[in-house]
């Protein structure tokens, strides 16, 4: 019996800061995943106020991105997007991890983030990284279809047990 050659094994994703250069595709991205996406101009707002911004890039190509503020004792994670044919490949999850490492780092006690209720697939993840659910915004998405209602955001919190937290 024949057997079918293996398909080539995919390009490794490498990691680097979201640079200037990337804000067109990122918000080209942005527009095509979300349904009340950043502007280049807010992608290039987070850059200038120095917040931790990754994209990960597979070959030349852009397939996922991310961006977390950092503040006084805790951070919040404000956008972690990964391409749809990149999904399910764990690397939205390598992303939050690399994000969480980043507010330990700096000294955060707890890390913050707000996502639709209906996203059922990044709530698993972030449940599964240990956020737990702290509140809900009522009505604080817009649509994410044309006809639909607003959505509820679900805020979530993973409290950072910091072991490089200097003791004093």
């Amino acid at each position: 019996m024949a057997t079918l050659p293996k398909p080539p094994a995919a390009l490794p994703v490498r990691w680097r800061p979201l640079a200037a250069h990337d804000l067109p595709v990122v918000a080209a991205l942005e527009a095509r995943i979300h349904a009340a996406p950043w502007s280049e101009r807010n992608f290039r707002d987070a850059l200038a106020a120095g917040y931790s911004a990754r994209v990960g890039v597979q070959g030349e190509r852009v397939v996922a991105y991310g961006v977390l503020m950092l503040g006084p004792g805790e951070a919040q994670l404000l956008n972690l997007s990964v391409v749809p044919d990149a999904r399910r490949l764990g690397l939205g999850r390598a992303l939050l991890e690399q994000f969480i490492d980043d507010a330990r780092r700096l000294y955060a006690d707890q890390l913050f983030l707000e996502v639709r209720v209906g996203n059922h697939a990044a709530i698993a993840l972030y449940e599964a990284a240990g956020f737990l659910p702290i509140a809900r915004r009522v009505a604080y998405y817009p649509p994410a279809s044309t006809g639909g209602g607003r959505e509820d955001a679900l805020v979530m919190r993973l409290e950072l047990m910091n072991p490089l937290r200097p003791v004093t």
